[in-house]
């Protein structure tokens, strides 16, 4: 009988060591250091390909246009590409006819930039050159005589200097094949980068669908969905804007060429060509095109005016494109901070020349896009994108760290032109003081850091104190074409629901006409002080008196001493109540024993709270209302005045 064969015993699965800080950032410098040399080195490879990846962007449209009149895919691409041929053919070759042209004339033109030298010559360049000359003879004269005072001349000695003799070096006539390499080089190799652009941009247009998907399985494939549509979504956003800015910048060209040809520079086709390529280099693309026709109409004209005029179309043409007409078209801006504009064209300047400089805005305005659509790419947006870097909750927290609220309420000013107070101090002020009391909890905030955390925020609620609490004027202003929302803007959706007024003194219950009728008390946190304070601020712009009182005034030795007087609701704020429910439960049979009829609403600000939905535990506790937001501890006040029992009429 055959034995049965042996297993060997599984071996524990390998673990790979963690990699350290330190090791994963060297990994990442070596990355980096990799790909921008395979960028330089490959430039010849790369700038056809992202060449093509951009026009294949602008083509998009024209493609879909095609499609929904019920062109096939092929003829669509077909026809998309042969009309961008035409269109680069018919550049290229008003370019050439222009260029040609100007050549002819170049010395005409040298002529009268000759006599205009001279005739700055002669006026008070001459006057300055002449009087340069003159200390330059100066200071030569009085350097010769301190040689000659120092040294004493040789005599020469026997013999004749040899005379110098001239040579003359004569290259050979070129070959037939250097004589064709040195005319067809520059034709030709122009050509073949237009011709492998146009096949790979073919190629892009017809398997669109299949890159798309093989995008989604290397940066999405866990959530097809929401992947897929954020693709979609950028691919449409970045056709349309690609579109929208070639078709803006030729308007531009277009305006700079009817413009020179009316003041009479000549080559006016060339130049708008020019300048609406330049243009395409951020903010000082216009300018350098500028320089040429200025340089032409100084050589053409034998006085000034027509280098005034032009310079005048520029300086009124580009802030009218830049600053008017273009946020009209697709907002204000590329998405891009102007630190990372600047950047970018010089990194892709150094890597690849002046196709550098044209393609660099484009494609890192591709690089942004996908960063706010694909998680694992959303450094690009961080790291180039004009939007903050921080979400409002972040960066309130770090404000207050840095005890810096002036600049917290400027961030503040602004979202509350969209916003009411109580919206504002729910999404940003309470969760950002969450985020402190969390990293006190840590350890990882010292208490000289809570103490200026406290006194900042008292700071910022104060400056608050002069601002109503209601919604802001006029409706929200419609997302533009490119704000999309980053993927660290998650935040809680603003609800302008502002609670209303309380009613007037002399029409509330007894009980609820004290100068403060609500009592706010701190809870056992460190920041929950500064929590109460802004629930009160917020119940005194809604009518009703508040004041608040340190957690330590309802301790068990202290809670006897506590004045009562004229409080017709206690509020108790807790930033976080976790692992300590047992506390608020003696804390809330301690106030019972002090203010047996008065109600008490406890605000448990961290959403998610078990006590929130759990009736059971919240009647266990003994707080006759919970709220977990701000505005809805102000609702359930107003709800307390309007619905207390009123005494009943004295006897007569």
């Amino acid at each position: 009988m055959e034995s049965l064969p042996t297993t060997a015993p599984r071996q524990p699965a390998q673990v790979p060591p963690p990699v350290t800080p330190g090791l994963r950032g060297l990994l990442t410098l070596a990355v980096g250091v990799v790909v921008i040399a395979a960028l330089y080195f490959g430039r010849e490879v790369f700038i056809p390909l992202v060449l093509a990846i951009l026009l294949s962007f602008v083509l998009a449209p024209v493609v879909n246009l095609l499609r929904r009149i019920h062109f096939g895919r092929a003829p669509s691409v077909i026809v998309a590409v042969l009309l961008a041929l035409g269109v680069i053919l018919g550049i290229g070759a008003v370019i050439g006819t222009q260029v040609a042209s100007l050549a002819g004339n170049l010395p005409q033109y040298q002529a009268t930039v000759q006599k205009k030298v001279s005739g700055l010559q002669e006026g008070i360049l001459g006057r300055a050159n002449a009087l340069l000359q003159r200390i330059n003879h100066q200071v030569h004269d009085a350097s010769q005589k301190a040689a000659a005072s120092g040294t004493t001349a040789a005599a020469p000695s026997g013999g004749e200097t040899p005379k110098a003799q001239l040579v003359r070096v004569q290259e050979p006539d070129p070959s037939p094949l250097t004589l064709a390499h040195n005319i067809l080089g520059p034709i030709v190799e122009p050509l073949t980068t237009v011709g492998i652009v146009l096949v790979v941009v073919i190629f892009l247009l017809m398997q669109r669908e299949d890159l798309r998907n093989r995008l989604i399985r290397l940066f999405g494939s866990s959530d097809l969905h929401r992947t897929t549509v954020a693709m979609d979504d950028a691919a449409s956003r970045l056709g349309t804007y690609f579109l929208a800015q070639l078709g803006m910048n030729a308007a531009f060209g277009v305006l700079i060429g009817l413009g020179l040809w009316f003041i009479g520079v000549p080559s006016p086709i060339l130049w708008g060509v020019f300048a609406a390529l330049m243009r395409f280099v951020p903010y000082i693309g216009a300018f350098i095109a500028a320089l040429f026709p200025l340089a032409l109409a100084a050589a053409v004209d034998p006085g000034w005016s027509m280098v005034v005029w032009t310079a005048a179309l520029f300086l009124i043409a580009e802030p009218l494109f830049g600053h008017v007409i273009e946020p009209l078209l697709y907002g204000h801006s590329t998405g891009l901070s102007p630190f990372a504009v600047i950047v970018s064209t010089l990194f892709w300047g150094f890597l690849w020349g002046p196709i550098g400089l044209i393609l660099a805005t484009p494609f890192t305005v591709c690089l942004v896009v996908l960063g706010r659509h694909v998680e694992s790419l959303e450094f690009f947006d961080v790291l180039l994108g004009d939007r903050p870097p921080l979400t409002p909750v972040e960066n309130f927290y770090q404000r207050m760290l840095a005890g810096d609220p002036d600049e917290a309420r400027d961030i503040g000013e602004a979202m509350l032109k969209e916003r009411s107070l109580s919206s504002y101090y729910d999404e940003v002020a309470l969760k950002g003081l969450q985020l402190a009391a969390n990293d006190f909890a840590r350890g990882v905030v010292t208490p000289a850091q809570l103490e200026n955390i406290k006194t900042s925020c008292q700071g910022l609620v104060e400056d608050f104190e002069g601002r109503p609490d209601a919604e802001p004027p006029g409706d929200d202003k419609a997302r533009g074409h490119s704000d999309v929302p980053t993927l660290a803007e998650q935040a809680h959706p603003k609800n302008e629901a502002v609670p209303g007024q309380a009613p007037p003194i002399e029409e509330r219950p007894l009980a609820w006409q004290g100068e403060a009728p609500v009592l706010c008390i701190a809870g056992r946190g460190p920041l929950d002080e500064a929590a109460a304070s802004i629930l009160a601020q917020l119940l005194r712009k809604h009518g009703l008196g508040a004041r608040v009182t340190p957690h330590e005034a309802v301790a068990r030795g202290r809670i006897r001493d506590l004045d009562l007087s004229g409080v017709a609701m206690i509020c108790i704020s807790y930033l976080d109540i976790t692992g300590s429910p047992a506390h608020l439960r003696y804390l809330l049979e301690r106030l019972r024993r002090r203010a047996p009829d008065t109600p008490i609403l406890v605000g448990l600000w961290p959403v998610g709270e078990r006590v929130l939905s759990d009736a059971a535990l919240g009647r266990e506790l003994g707080a006759d209302v919970y709220v977990s937001s701000l505005r809805g501890g102000v609702e359930a006040c107003l709800k307390a005045v309007r619905e207390a029992p009123r005494e009943p009429a004295a006897a007569a």
